[in-house]
């Protein structure tokens, strides 16, 4: 690593003792809030602040990070972003030899974290680890006071976390095709359930619905629905991985799908849904955000160093379980990532009429 050896990569002051980046931070960086970005200027942006040449090294450079960096989760501790920032959040403060610390701020469906750290000085102190939901934001609260793809500096690529279509056993169904079929002949009999209106396994739902046209209910529940799923109170669901896998093994559910384009490696022999309804995908994903006018050179390390991080191959097992695929991507994929599904999200939430409190 450069950093053993003390060597200056281009524009990037290293402390010789390991674990320490040095940075400087440009002057002037001002955040223009009140413009209005197209889909084309976001997209130009991050393309360029990923190609900006880095600064001279300089022997007053500010060394960063020079404090704690929090790292802002949108829902409470325990669920898959939640896990996932504590796997890389650990690694980070190695890498750079200061704290990298996880700070949970549930509320209105990831709002609450997501403005918090708009709101936070572009300074690579505070990041967010974003989800697909944050891209569907603009769509399903049009009274925010903040535009997330307009306010959001793209960092690093997570990874996907594809969603399970599972069945009570009840359901006479055992493929996607099957679904498909028995839906269509029997309008408004299936229901499935989801953790609340305008939720990522929600909206997958909604796309599957709108690229099938079957009619099936829509049940959301403010708290687990797995005890209502394995007593047949509901049929199915698009579930995260975890929390089913063991009802797989054991028959108390039956897993149709994943919403990825390809298998997971988690679960080989279920089949992805695009295998039977081709151009499907539906996956939530995690990645690393900050706010706006976040210095490119503090972007550009956080990364490289994140992409190490989930490409190494214990790292990568460790997301496998999780029912994670880790992926690594630039700043620019990952703001094109954004922009895409922003549209995409959009167009489901106006087909299914969808509504949140």
């Amino acid at each position: 690593m450069l950093a053993r050896k003390g060597i200056a990569a281009k524009g990037t002051r290293i402390q010789a003792r390991v674990g320490r980046a040095g940075f400087i931070r440009p002057l002037g960086c001002k955040t223009r809030s009140k413009m209005r970005f197209s889909r084309r200027i976001f997209l130009g942006r991050a393309a360029a602040v990923a190609g900006l040449p880095l600064m001279a090294d300089l022997a007053s450079a500010e060394v960063y990070p020079s404090r704690p960096v929090h790292m802002i989760v949108e829902f409470p501790a325990g669920l898959a972003p939640d896990v996932l920032a504590r796997l890389i959040s650990e690694s980070l403060s190695h890498r750079f030899g200061q704290n990298f610390v996880v700070e949970n701020k549930p509320g209105a469906g990831g709002n609450v974290g997501a403005e918090y750290v708009i709101r936070a000085a572009p300074d690579g102190h505070t990041l967010l680890v974003m989800v697909s939901a944050n891209a569907a934001s603009a769509a399903l609260y049009p009274n925010l006071d903040f535009n997330f793809i307009r306010d959001i500096a793209p960092i690093a690529f997570l990874g996907y976390t594809p969603f399970v279509v599972v069945a009570n056993p009840s359901v006479p169904v055992k493929t996607i095709s099957d679904l498909i079929a028995y839906a269509k002949t029997n309008p408004g009999k299936l229901n499935y359930a989801s953790q609340g209106a305008g939720t990522a396994p929600h909206l997958s739902f909604e796309l599957f619905r709108m690229m099938t046209g079957v009619n099936i209910v829509h049940v959301p529940y403010r708290t687990s629905y797995l005890p209502d799923l394995l007593a047949g109170q509901v049929q199915l669901a698009f579930a995260t991985a975890p929390p089913v896998l063991g009802y797989l093994h054991t028959g108390k559910l039956s897993a149709l799908g994943v919403t990825s384009m390809k298998r997971m490696e988690a679960l080989p022999d279920v089949p992805a849904i695009s295998e039977s309804l081709p151009g499907y995908e539906g996956s939530g994903w995690a990645g690393v955000g900050g706010p706006i006018g976040t210095p490119a050179e503090i972007i550009g390390a956080l990364n490289k160093n994140i992409n190490a991080i989930i490409a190494d191959p214990a790292m990568k097992a460790r997301f496998v379980a999780l029912g994670a695929e880790p992926e690594t991507m630039t700043p620019s994929q990952l703001g094109a990532l954004i922009a895409n599904a922003a549209e995409k999200w959009a167009k489901v939430i106006s087909f299914a009429s969808i509504k949140v409190d």
